[in-house]
C-alpha cells in the first residue's frame, strides 16, 4: 500500500537498505538532495569522491568485496557520463553496480534543457527511470535483480529531480531471494565420472567462487581430488598461491610455457568464470570454439554456456553449490595414476616462476616492489592494481594468503586504483592494503587520496613513477621503432603532493629503499604514498624495451 506522507527519497533510502546496502560512493550534486538528506539520518556511509569516475570505481570496487552490487550516485548528464568508465568496467568485469542518477525535473526531459541527456544506454544491462512514487521500490527492486542476477553487471536508475520529493511512495522492496538450482543426478554423476577418470584435470576457478564458502570448498575439493587449480583474470588469490594444488593465475601475460602446460590437461572444470576473452587468452585456453580436452563449464547464467566453446557438459548453477557437490561427492578410492604427479608439475612450474631474480643492470623495476611487499606481508595483503604492464610483475612475485586478496578489473582502465582505495580501505582493516598504481594512472584520479586522509584510512598507495605510460611506450616501441610521441611524462613530485593532500610521502630509488619505504607505509596509521623511481627499460618480467 502506498505511503500518504512517505517521500520518494525516504523510500528509495529503505529500498537500499533493504538490498543490504550500508555504503553508498558519490559526487554530490543538486540534482538528488532530497536523497542525501535522507541519508543525513541514516545507518548508510556516504563518502564523497572528487570525480564521479572514482565514485563508480569505489563502488565497483565495493562490490567485489561483499558480492552485492555496489551503488554510485551522480547528477545529471555531466556527473553520468564521468560515470561512464566505472559504467563500462563493471560490464567488462561482470561484476553487478547501480548508478543513481538525479536527472533533470521531469517537465524538461527530452527538451535539450541544462545538463540533460542520457549517456550510459550502451554500456548497461539496464536503463530503468522512475517517473511515479507509486513505482518507487519495484523499480530499485528491479534495478538490483537485473544488476545482479544471470552474468552481473551495471544498471543505470535515473530519478528526475521533482520526483524525490513527491510522496505516496509504496512500500520499500527487497532483494528477491531465489531457491538453488539442482543438477540432475544422471548429470552430475556424469561429471564425477569424467573427474575420477581424468589423469590430468583442471579446474579453472572464476570470480563467483569469491566468498568465504566458496574459497573455502575450492582449497578442500582441490587437496581431496588433488586438483590442480588455476584462477581467471584478477582472481589469483581465490586459492592461497603456496597451496600445493595452486597452478597459476590466467592473464595478459601468462607465458606460452605454462599455457602449454595446460594444453595437456584431460579435461577442463570451469567453474564461475564466463571464459571471457582475458581468461582464455583470445580463446587460447580453453581453445575456441573445439576445446582439446573435455569442457565443463559452471555458470549461473545459461546464456553464457557455449558461447565460445563447446561444452562436454554444462550447468546453469551457482558455483559454489556444484563445488559443494563434488566436494560431497568425494575422491575415488584411488586416484588415477600420475594424478599427483600432474599437481605437483603444474605447482613446481608456478613456483620456480614466482622466484625473484633481480635484473642484471641493477635498476629498480616493479618486480623489486612485489618481492619485497611478499616478504613483508607473506602474502597477508589486499593489493589493489590499476592499469598497466607492471602489474605482471605483481602477478609473478607476489604469493597471497589464504587471507590475502587482489582487485582489480578485466577492462584495465587507468585511473582505478585511487578510487578502488577508498572501498577497500572503508571495508577492510584485517590485513593492509595497498594500491599499486602508474605514474600516468594515479595524477588521473589521485584526487581521492583527499577523501582518504580526511577519512583516515590506512592505504599504502605505491606509485611506479618510470615517467612514461610504459604500456604504451611498449606496443609504440615495438610498431614504430625509436618514434615515440605522447608516451614521455612530466611528473610531479609525488611524495611532496602527498603530504599537501596530509598523507605520509615517502620516496625510492633504490631496492633497499624500496624494503625500508614499504615497511614504514605499512606500520603508517593513515595514507601513505612511497613513489618508486622505477626502470623505463624492464617494464614487464617478460618484454623490455
Amino acid at each position: 500500500m502506498p505511503a500518504p506522507n512517505r517521500t520518494v527519497a525516504e523510500t528509495l533510502l529503505h529500498s537500499l537498505r533493504a538490498h543490504d546496502v550500508d555504503r553508498i560512493f558519490c559526487v554530490a550534486g543538486e540534482s538528488y538532495l532530497p536523497l542525501l538528506d535522507a541519508l543525513y539520518d541514516s545507518e548508510v556511509d556516504v563518502l564523497g569522491c572528487r570525480h564521479e569516475g572514482s565514485a563508480g570505481f569505489a563502488a565497483l570496487a565495493d562490490a567485489k568485496l561483499t558480492g552485492r552490487a555496489g551503488v554510485c550516485l551522480v547528477s545529471r548528464a555531466p556527473g553520468a557520463a564521468n560515470a561512464a568508465i566505472a559504467v563500462h568496467a563493471a560490464a567488462e568485469d561482470a561484476t553487478a553496480l547501480v548508478v543513481l542518477v538525479g536527472d533533470v525535473p521531469t517537465r524538461e526531459l527530452g527538451r535539450e534543457s541544462f545538463q540533460s541527456g542520457r549517456p550510459l544506454g550502451d554500456l548497461t544491462k539496464a536503463v530503468l527511470t522512475l517517473y511515479t512514487p507509486e513505482a518507487t521500490g519495484e523499480t530499485v527492486r528491479r534495478a538490483f535483480r537485473v544488476a545482479e542476477s544471470g552474468t552481473p553487471g551495471p544498471v543505470v536508475l535515473h530519478v528526475p529531480e521533482d520526483v524525490f520529493d513527491r510522496t505516496g511512495a509504496d512500500q520499500p522492496a527487497g532483494r528477491v531471494t531465489l531457491g538453488h538450482t539442482v543438477p540432475g543426478e544422471r548429470d552430475f554423476e556424469s561429471v564425477h565420472g569424467l573427474l575420477t577418470a581424468a589423469r590430468r584435470p583442471l579446474l579453472l576457478a572464476g570470480s563467483m567462487l569469491d566468498t568465504a564458502s566458496g574459497r573455502t570448498l575450492l582449497r578442500q575439493t582441490s587437496q581431496r581430488h588433488s586438483l590442480p587449480v588455476v584462477t581467471s583474470n584478477k582472481n589469483q588469490h581465490l586459492l592461497e598461491n603456496r597451496h600445493r594444488c595452486y597452478a597459476g593465475h590466467l592473464h595478459n601475460s601468462t607465458q606460452p610455457q605454462q599455457l602449454a602446460e595446460f594444453d595437456r590437461a584431460d579435461l577442463v572444470l570451469a567453474v564461475g568464470t564466463r571464459l571471457g576473452q582475458i581468461s582464455t587468452r583470445r580463446l587460447r585456453f580453453p581453445r575456441g570454439p573445439e576445446p582439446d580436452q573435455a569442457l565443463v563449464h559452471v555458470h549461473p547464467d545459461p546464456a553464457r554456456i557455449g558461447r565460445y566453446h563447446r561444452v562436454t557438459a554444462g550447468f546453469a548453477m551457482d558455483p559454489v553449490d556444484f563445488l559443494g557437490r563434488l566436494d560431497a561427492a568425494g575422491p575415488p578410492h584411488r586416484l588415477p595414476n600420475g594424478r599427483d604427479r600432474w599437481c605437483e608439475g603444474l605447482h613446481a612450474l608456478e613456483e620456480d616462476n614466482a622466484r625473484w631474480v633481480p635484473p642484471d643492470s641493477g635498476e629498480v623495476t616493479v618486480g623489486e616492489i612485489a618481492s619485497a611487499l611478499d616478504e613483508l606481508t607473506e602474502g597477508a595483503v589486499t593489493v589493489i592494481v590499476d592499469s598497466g604492464t607492471f602489474t605482471s610483475w605483481t602477478y609473478r612475485f607476489l604469493r597471497f594468503a589464504q587471507s590475502g586478496r587482489l582487485v582489480g578489473i578485466d577492462s584495465s582502465a587507468m585511473g582505478f586504483a585511487p578510487g578502488a582505495a577508498l572501498a577497500v580501505g572503508a571495508r577492510t582493516r584485517t590485513v593492509p592494503t595497498v594500491a599499486l598504481v602508474g605514474d600516468g594512472g594515479f595524477v588521473m584520479n589521485g584526487g581521492e587520496l583527499a577523501t582518504l586522509c580526511e577519512r583516515r584510512l590506512p592505504v599504502v598507495f605505491v606509485v611506479s613513477d618510470n615517467a612514461s605510460l610504459g604500456t604504451i611506450r611498449l606496443h609504440q616501441q615495438q610498431r614504430y621503432p625509436d618514434r615515440g610521441i605522447a608516451t614521455d611524462l612530466e611528473n610531479p613530485d609525488f611524495p611532496r603532493l602527498a603530504q599537501a593532500f596530509g598523507a605520509l610521502g615517502l620516496a625510492a630509488t633504490t631496492a633497499d629503499e624500496v624494503r625500508t619505504g614499504l615497511a614504514k607505509a605499512l606500520d603508517h596509521p593513515g595514507p601513505s604514498l612511497l613513489s618508486v623511481r622505477t626502470s623505463r627499460k624492464h617494464l614487464t618480467p617478460y618484454h623490455h624495451l
